[in-house]
């Protein structure tokens, strides 16, 4: 083999819900394990607690890494949160990630010093991590530097923030891992201004091969990178993620919404992220989605499905309050559905298309 041959396929669920093969080659797999264990600055000595199903980019990621330096890599497959607490005291792990509803779950458990003193690291990727539950995490383990992450299975990972400007830019995605190029695009293919919302594009070693078996969808994920000189004798491919971002005059990027999950109410679009930030600020739930859901006047009603946080009742009017109070009023939210727990898909993320797909009909004959 070549390094640019077939070396897996990983599926994941895009837009459309249906599941897309995605094709990496050595080269991919290599260049991503290289260019992690780079800004994690992982070594032999590392103990990494996998606790993401391997079918998952992030989860496989583990292994590779681990690979790349000659770590140790503890797989665990967990029923309840406390398990990961207790195998971290036990292995005494170096290096855990997650996603954003497990590490909710785990920054409300009790880390004992043997579980937490060890730990010199944690990441996050899959969704925004709310800061109450960083500043959960930061204290839980004091001594792990939280790596917050943005990727696509279709280039593996994209960008990190550094744990030094956690503090300075909590909401921002980060810059490029090594080896990638992040563009920010209008719609013609031009570079944003500053500032300026428009597509994330992905350059660089780790785009993967396309789509297994499905030219149609590969060909409009998969385009030619922008500005690119048109004497080159070929094209160089780049992934266009279809998510909205904006990328400030230092270069950090800050998460928009994706395309196909912007809300469209009264004339306005609305990034989910931007009203569920304001939600978790509140301290009254646990998890939260903003979902744009089919009403007769509006296009799109803006609804919150959130979980309550331990031990605390659930209110949705303290919700609703909280939200018109720091909110314009076409972000408010036209409901507040509390439930004891949200859907996740197999990668554990919360399962938004289910969610939205069970609310179709949740304003039908309404008029008003």
């Amino acid at each position: 083999a070549i390094d640019r041959d077939m070396a897996a396929i990983i599926y994941t669920s895009g837009s459309t819900g249906l599941p897309k093969g995605v094709v990496l080659s050595h080269r991919n797999m290599v260049a991503g394990a290289r260019s992690v264990s780079q800004y994690l600055e992982n070594t032999p000595d590392d103990r990494i607690l996998s606790v993401l199903p391997l079918s998952f980019d992030a989860g496989l990621s583990q292994l590779t890494t681990a690979f790349n330096v000659g770590a140790s890599v503890i797989l665990m497959n967990f029923l309840l949160p406390k398990d990961v607490v207790v195998m971290a005291g036990k292995v005494r792990a170096t290096g855990i990630a997650g996603v954003p509803p497990l590490w909710n779950q785990l920054a409300g458990l009790e880390w004992p010093a043997e579980a937490a003193e060890s730990v010199r690291y944690f990441t996050n990727t899959g969704g925004h991590m709310p800061r109450p539950t960083l500043d959960r995490l930061r204290r839980a383990m004091p001594n792990a530097a939280p790596y917050l992450m943005y990727g696509l299975t279709e280039a593996f990972r994209s960008t990190y923030l550094p744990p030094s400007e956690v503090d300075n830019r909590p909401d921002s995605m980060g810059r490029a891992i090594p080896n990638a190029e992040i563009l920010v695009v209008r719609g013609d293919g031009s570079l944003c201004a500053p500032g300026e919302p428009g597509e994330l594009v992905h350059r660089g070693a780790l785009v993967a091969l396309g789509y297994w078996n499905d030219p149609d969808r590969t060909s409009e994920r998969f385009k030619p990178a922008p500005g690119q000189d048109p004497a080159l004798p070929i094209t160089e491919l780049a992934v266009w993620s279809g998510d909205t971002v904006r990328m400030d005059e230092d270069g950090f990027l800050y998460f928009v919404g994706r395309q196909d999950e912007m809300i469209k109410t009264s004339g306005y679009r609305v990034s989910p992220t931007e009203v569920e930030e304001i939600i978790y600020a509140s301290g009254l739930v646990s998890e939260a989605v903003a979902i744009g859901v089919p009403h007769e006047t509006q296009g799109q009603a803006i609804v919150i499905v959130a979980t309550p946080p331990p031990e605390k009742p659930a209110d949705e009017a303290a919700v609703l309050a909280a939200c018109r109070k720091e909110l314009p009023p076409f972000m408010v939210p036209q409901r507040v559905v509390l439930r004891d727990a949200l859907p996740r898909n197999p990668n554990g993320k919360i399962d938004r298309k289910r969610i939205a797909s069970e609310l179709e009909a949740l304003f039908k004959d309404c008029a008003a």
